[in-house]
């Protein structure tokens, strides 16, 4: 019996102990939530432009130099959708005309067709959203010059632009979207967006008038 009792293995105890471990955990936990509230955030949160409701009194009542509508169209094609041919319209045929102030059927030079994208020169859209909201983007890009300077915060920033998008006593555009039944959905998304990216705070997607359908089917524009 003494024999075997010394051939016997030595078992050892395989259990861990992880009473320790969360002790680190907690540390590390501290720490990195105390070093995240202390670092300061280098982006720039861009404070979106408000959108207003625009009654229809106060539509009739806006001044012919700051009302300015933007028409978007565009053309039914037969394209393959999962093996069913559809028709919908596609962005490349998309088309935007626009006006100023009230619409006039009798002066076919005042409906121009104007081009998307980010383009800033003569004849886009983005070049005439500028123009009409110049002084609030003045302001807007000194404000932002400061914020990089770090002479505002974030949170200031915020405010002030925001308070110049809405001044009254800067002349603003009082911008009106229209679509029709053929017009591209990306096409109106991106109109939406140079409302964004010029900081215009008074806008609304309308209805066609009768008038606005007849100015397009002056122009060539099937509408049916």
């Amino acid at each position: 019996m003494a024999k075997k009792d010394k051939s016997r293995q030595k078992k050892f105890d395989t259990r861990i102990d992880f009473t320790p471990m969360v002790d680190m955990n907690m540390l590390l936990i501290t720490f990195f939530m105390l070093c995240t509230t202390m670092i300061k955030s280098q982006t720039l949160q861009l404070a979106l432009p408000t959108n207003e409701k625009i009654e229809q009194e106060e539509q009739n009542q806006a001044k012919a130099s700051e009302a300015i509508t933007f028409i978007v169209t565009g053309k039914l094609s037969e394209v393959n959708v999962g093996g069913k041919m559809m028709e919908i319209s596609k962005p490349a045929d998309g088309r935007v005309f626009y006006y100023d102030g009230q619409a006039d059927p009798e002066n076919p030079d005042a409906f121009k067709e104007i081009k998307l994208g980010d383009g800033n020169g003569e004849g886009y859209i983005r070049t005439v959203l500028r123009e009409r909201n110049k002084e609030v983007l003045k302001e807007i890009k000194e404000l932002r010059e400061r914020w990089k300077k770090g002479e505002i915060h974030d949170t200031t920033y915020q405010r002030l632009a925001e308070k110049a998008r809405n001044n009254e006593n800067y002349k603003r555009p009082v911008v009106m979207i229209k679509a029709t039944a053929n017009a591209s959905y990306a096409d109106v998304v991106s109109v939406l967006d140079e409302m964004q990216i010029n900081n215009i705070s008074r806008y609304q997607i309308e209805r066609l008038s009768a008038d606005d359908s007849t100015m397009l089917k002056n122009h060539g524009i099937n509408l049916e």
